[in-house]
């Protein structure tokens, strides 16, 4: 092989030891799982909004993120649920670029997997100790899932990993909502092909053992627009998009069906501007067709303390080296303005 075994990295239990989860903290994220599993097989009627920085780059500035929407989230309580994106993995399209917290826990130093590892565990842990909230990651490397499983309610696998075989394997496996995106290309049959697979039992190797998964029923779907074959952004949030995948799920035997759509990616082409827009768009086709509400689980969008993006080796305090994002001021204003809309 061509490539070098540099250290054997510790198993994903020696890294949970090292910052494990208190009985209180057990506790907190059951009551924040079950109160999710009720809005995606339709006993509750809240709103989820999945929502953070695009990656989660420094501790200080993600935890002083999420306390502030810790605030908010008492002031919605009775219509929204807040999900802070706690992203600590990113894919890269060529593969350049920086990869998350995983990776490089410091921007500025070189790659650490080992300390990435430990950071991403104490991130979350972290995270849910200060605010009570258990939070979303991305699965983009199915075998680390492991490290963070007993800190996380809710797990997207991205658009470009939504038609491998492991993370539909894997997404069958777990007991908290699992959202699919719609692949780059915008094939929406991909994506609900990816999801009848994540509700189904699975029998397959993970982590060197041979398991059985039971299968998901919270799988769903994301949509979050595609590139056309000009490689321009093409948006899939429109009413009519939503009306297709009422109808694509209509006639498939899945359970549960639900989305949450991406304000972001291509369907904002990256202007982070427009996502507030772009939400108040999705809840207006909410109040024009019944199906449609009932459908729409929630929104994700990217937001942070600072507006907009910076470079990697940037340091302006919470404002995302990776996608340019909303900032602190509009998005506590967004989020209140839906919750007025609910």
């Amino acid at each position: 092989m061509n490539m070098d075994f540099k250290r054997e990295m510790p198993a994903a239990n020696v890294v949970r030891d090292m910052y494990p989860l208190s009985d209180e903290l057990i506790e907190k994220k059951q009551a924040n799982d079950a109160e999710l599993r009720r809005i995606f097989t339709g006993e509750s009627d809240k709103f989820v909004l999945v929502i953070g920085p695009c990656s989660a780059d420094r501790e200080d500035a993600v935890v002083d993120y999420i306390e502030r929407l810790r605030g908010v989230q008492d002031r919605v309580a009775d219509k929204i649920v807040i999900v802070p994106r706690v992203y600590t993995n990113k894919p890269r399209t060529t593969g350049d670029g920086y990869k998350g917290m995983l990776h490089q826990p410091d921007p500025h130093n070189s790659p650490d997997l080992l300390k990435g590892l430990i950071a991403i565990r104490k991130l979350h842990v972290d995270v849910l100790t200060k605010t009570g909230f258990s939070c979303a990651d991305e699965m983009l490397y199915p075998e680390n899932h492991r490290y963070l499983a007993d800190c996380l309610s809710y797990v997207a696998v991205g658009a470009r990993s939504v038609e491998n075989q492991q993370h539909r394997l894997v997404a069958s496996g777990l007991k908290i909502p699992v959202g699919m995106k719609n692949p780059t290309g915008g094939d929406l049959s991909v994506m609900m092909n990816s999801i009848t697979a994540g509700q189904r039992p699975h029998a397959f190797v993970f982590s060197g053992w041979e398991v059985q998964s039971k299968g998901n029923p919270l799988a769903h779907a994301i949509l979050r627009g595609f590139a056309n074959k000009n490689g321009r952004s093409t948006p899939n949030y429109h009413y009519e998009d939503l009306q297709f995948l009422c109808e694509l799920y209509e006639k498939s035997s899945l359970v549960n069906p639900a989305v949450i759509v991406d304000c972001n990616h291509a369907n904002s082409g990256k202007r982070w501007a427009e996502q507030p827009r772009i939400a108040n768009e999705v809840l207006h086709s909410m109040r024009h067709s019944e199906s449609i509400r009932k459908l729409v689980k929630g929104l994700m969008v990217e937001s942070y303390i600072e507006d907009g993006n910076q470079k990697s080796d940037g340091c302006v305090y919470g404002q995302s080296i990776t996608d340019p994002c909303l900032g602190w001021e509009k998005t506590e204003k967004m989020i209140l303005e839906l919750a007025e809309q609910l």
